[in-house]
């Protein structure tokens, strides 16, 4: 009889370890897949933009309008931001399901997951103020990702660090400078962002003249040459505004420096600017405005 039972108490165990208890951990494991793709896709629907609106994850978000934007330059960043807050999100699905699905494999299996979660917590703690930097530089990245500081692509200054941005993580952004150095800041230590690629950006041109020069005609040669240049078919998608003479903006003991400014597109300022300051240095040499170097050779060979 004692055998009987005995026996028949190992039927019991084998069938609740080889049958019930895999088809639980089987059925949790399909669970957490099904929950996981079904969050991954709908993360993708909302960043999935509508013809030309804003992707829906972001339409909480308060969107920036910078002076000079277009729409279509206004939608292109949206819709980097949501894949990249999308891509964030998604890692967090996987993790809390994954979290998830553990623990309750494990319970099934017959650990207790009290003591656990209980020993998490405390090495959570302790973790968190071990670790400080480390969260202030994830909870800095999450809060630039956030407000859209700057993207991959933009040109930005963060202290000294100042060129292309290539990646943006949740902890680090790395910028490639114009020797071709790439640096490696981390979010925890940026103080301020200067972003030069939002909205739009200012071509600023000094142009010095010597003291003996026509200001007036100066101004009014510069104005014209800078004028015509930016019609020229490399750059004239690039100008956003017609240029505008400021005037006199500076005067020194060697030169009067004039001031030409114009609005562009985010970036291409710089090549903006050189070409204007090719054409109106060309248009004074045609004109005869005295250069200041000019003046001061020929008053030195005259001595």
């Amino acid at each position: 009889m004692n055998t009987e039972l005995h026996a028949l108490d190992l039927t019991v165990i084998s069938r609740d370890w080889l049958v019930h208890r895999p088809i639980e951990i089987a059925v949790y494991v399909v669970l957490a897949l099904l929950l996981r793709y079904g969050l991954h896709r709908l993360i993708d629907r909302m960043i999935r933009r509508a013809r030309v609106d804003a992707p829906a994850l972001l339409r909480p978000l308060k969107a920036r309008d910078p002076y000079g934007a277009t729409n279509s330059i206004l939608n292109a960043r949206r819709a980097q931001r949501a894949r990249t807050m999308g891509s964030v999100f998604k890692s967090g699905v996987s993790i809390a399901t994954l979290t998830w699905a553990v623990l309750q494999i494990l319970a099934v299996v017959g650990v207790n997951v009290a003591p656990l979660i209980a020993s998490a917590g405390v090495i959570g703690v302790a973790l968190g103020f071990g670790a400080q930097n480390l969260v202030r530089d994830f909870l800095t990245g999450v809060f630039m990702l956030l407000e859209d500081q700057y993207g991959v692509g933009d040109v930005v200054d963060v202290g000294d660090a100042v060129g292309t941005v290539e990646t943006v993580g949740l902890r680090v952004t790395t910028v490639r400078d114009i020797n071709g150095t790439l640096w490696f800041c981390r979010h925890g230590e940026i103080q301020r962002v200067g972003n030069m690629s939002q909205g739009h950006a200012v071509a600023v041109i000094d142009l010095p003249i010597a003291h003996t020069a026509n200001v007036h005609r100066a101004l009014q040669v510069a104005l014209s040459a800078a004028e015509a240049a930016v019609d020229e078919a490399d750059i004239a998608e690039d100008v956003l505004e017609p240029p505008e003479m400021l005037g006199v903006n500076t005067v020194t003991a060697q030169s009067v420096v004039l001031r030409l400014t114009t609005r562009t597109r985010p970036g291409r300022q710089w090549a903006v600017q050189r070409r204007l300051t090719s054409a109106t240095l060309a248009a004074f040499d045609e004109a005869g405005i005295e250069a200041p170097l000019a003046v001061l050779m020929s008053t030195h060979a005259s001595a």
